[in-house]
């Protein structure tokens, strides 16, 4: 056995790969402070630069791949810059030295705005999975000789909507308590209707999952939902999420139900200030662990104004004890050894501070979820209801982490605006559901 590199225990080390050609092995490595391409045998970066290569997520999915070799030799690489990809190509023939003849490729060149999981073919083609906030997730092929739009080979989905009814979301930088935090924003947008106020637009602000993860700009339904009927959106990259180097991923260490609260209360203000948003009508929802920085901010903070959590986390020490093998251990990172700190645990539980709450909270849990259990839903609707703060649970039968079936993600998308039209006192929504909710 060779170590080839990630002796310190403490360098994040992905998606090796061995050149067909030279045998020879390449991995990403964050040793820089960035997600960087290296070449084993050869110390600094072929490609050092101050972005993250490898994709959107930190490595704990299968199949991911950011960088593959041409049947030529070279390498092609994917990394993000301001919300789109961009494709390198470069000669890594030489040994002893960086890779050399580097060319970039972005949309001007027809590719879409975003793209990865490279896969060459023959005769300069490329295959790979790509998107835009238009176009939902798909399969494309393009050439690198001719450099033709590229073009779709299969789609996930077969809806298709005028350029009238999409937002096309801007990255914002907002200061936050660890320096800056980055987001999407994007604007209401319905071609069919004019709007006859002046007030900024209600918010509502996403908080993704993982935590340790990203959002995207690919085509989002779950977004544009939202604009077509009024909504701003803020899809917040919280401290922690990938995508922006190392020590930005690092925020999140032992500070979860910390930094990622901070970062999602500080957009929506940071968007008030600007006149983007009414601060009067802020709202927040979130899946998995977004939902607990949803539940998070609700019971920790006095920004928002309502909030849905999706399968979210309402009790860290629950969650340390029942939860699937593969986070068996993920907290202790995150938040801190269990059961030797459990008291943190307690401390940032959002079941333990239902006394600080005070605005309605709609809940949403599949009952065969097996990450987050059920009684994690149950357990803060049954104190919501005990401190009769308006409230709302919906169980879903035969839905996991993350609802699959059709009619339950519509029903969800149509339950929170319902429930929204309630809190806010919207008296007109064009094909509202009945919605109940307890103590309001």
């Amino acid at each position: 056995h060779e170590l080839i590199a990630g002796e310190d225990g403490d360098t994040s080390i992905i998606q090796p790969s061995w050149h067909p050609d030279t045998g020879e092995l390449y991995y990403i490595s964050d040793q820089s402070g960035y997600y960087n391409v290296y070449r084993a045998g050869f110390a600094p970066s072929i490609l050092p630069m101050e972005y993250d290569f490898g994709g959107s997520a930190p490595g704990w999915a299968l199949g991911q791949q950011g960088f593959s070799f041409l049947p030529d030799g070279r390498l092609a690489a994917q990394y993000s810059k301001d919300g789109r990809s961009i494709l390198l190509v470069s000669d890594v023939s030489q040994k002893d030295s960086p890779a050399v003849g580097i060319e970039e490729f972005d949309g001007k060149d027809g590719l879409p705005m975003m793209f990865g999981g490279l896969s060459p073919g023959a005769d300069g083609d490329l295959y790979f999975l790509g998107g835009s906030p238009s176009t939902p997730s798909s399969i494309y092929k393009w050439n690198l000789e001719t450099k033709c739009p590229a073009t779709i080979l299969a789609c996930s989905s077969t809806l298709s909507f005028s350029e009238e009814l999409i937002s096309v979301p801007k990255q914002v930088e907002f200061p936050t308590t660890l320096g800056t935090a980055f987001g999407y924003y994007y604007a209401p947008k319905n071609g069919g209707y004019t709007c006859t106020t002046d007030k900024a637009p209600p918010l509502l602000v996403k908080a993704h999952g993982g935590p340790t993860a990203c959002t995207g700009t690919s085509f989002n339904a779950g977004i544009q939902y939202w604009t077509s009927r009024g909504f701003a959106v803020l899809d917040v990259d919280y401290g922690g999420s990938t995508g922006y180097g190392r020590d930005y991923r690092r925020r999140l260490r032992k500070s979860w139900g910390i930094v990622d609260i901070d970062d999602v209360c500080n957009g929506a203000k940071y968007l008030v200030k600007e006149g983007l948003a009414d601060g009067e009508r802020l709202c927040i929802d979130g899946g998995s662990a977004g939902g607990y920085t949803t539940l998070g901010a609700l019971a920790f903070k006095d920004v928002f104004k309502a909030g849905t959590s999706l399968y979210g986390v309402a009790d860290l020490t629950a969650l340390a004890g029942d939860t699937h093998k593969f986070e068996s251990r993920y907290l202790d990172g995150l938040v801190g050894a269990y059961p030797e700190e459990e008291k943190l645990y307690k401390e940032r539980s959002p079941i333990e501070s239902v006394d600080t709450l005070s605005c309605p909270i709609l809940l949403l849990q599949g009952v065969e979820d097996e990450v987050v259990p059920p009684n994690q839903a149950e357990m803060m609707h049954e104190a919501l209801l005990k401190k009769g703060i308006p409230t709302c649970l919906k169980m879903y039968e035969g839905e996991q982490h993350g609802f699959r079936q059709a009619e339950n993600i519509e029903d969800a998308l149509d339950s929170e605006l319902a429930f929204y039209g309630k809190v806010f006192g919207i008296e007109t929504i064009p094909g509202v559901i009945e919605l109940k909710v307890d103590n309001m």
